[in-house]
């Protein structure tokens, strides 16, 4: 699986003209599920995306988590992370997983985040989404699993 991490000072989510995600100060995380990807990659993705330190500490250097700093967390399924860049002009999606398998890793996250962090919101499956957001810094990093 991977992630796209942002570090924000607010960012929202629209879906038809109305607000179904926002959050303040924390991390907007664009999340893909690729081809073959299991709950097992969800949870490892989970578990670092929460540990990952990106956030300041009194010294001004990155030691701290969304967790030690209960930031909000605003996750986006966003199936393009996953894209065969490698050739051409047009993007290749062969390695993302298959919509039903995205779906459901995406809302097993979903789950499982709202399980361990106090502030989760989401953008949803499939729709039109129209993301805006303050990057903090900016601060941005790739993150991906893969247990194959």
């Amino acid at each position: 699986m991977i992630a796209l991490l942002q570090r924000v000072s607010d960012a929202k989510v629209v879906v038809d003209g109305a607000t179904i995600g926002a959050i303040g100060a924390g991390l907007m995380v664009l999340v893909c599920a690729e081809r073959n990807d299991t709950e097992k990659d969800a949870d490892a993705l989970l578990t670092k995306m929460l540990g990952y330190r990106v956030f300041s500490d009194d010294a001004g250097k990155m030691n701290r988590s969304v967790a030690d700093v209960a930031g909000g967390l605003l996750l986006v399924p966003q199936f393009t992370l996953a894209a065969d860049t490698k050739s051409g002009t047009r993007p290749s999606f062969t390695p993302a997983a298959a919509p039903a398998d995205g779906l459901r890793l995406f809302n097993y996250f979903v789950e499982q985040a709202r399980l361990r962090h106090t502030v989760v919101q989401t953008g949803q499956f499939g729709a039109d989404m129209k993301v805006t957001l303050t990057n903090d810094g900016p601060v941005t990093f790739w993150l991906q699993t893969n247990s194959k």
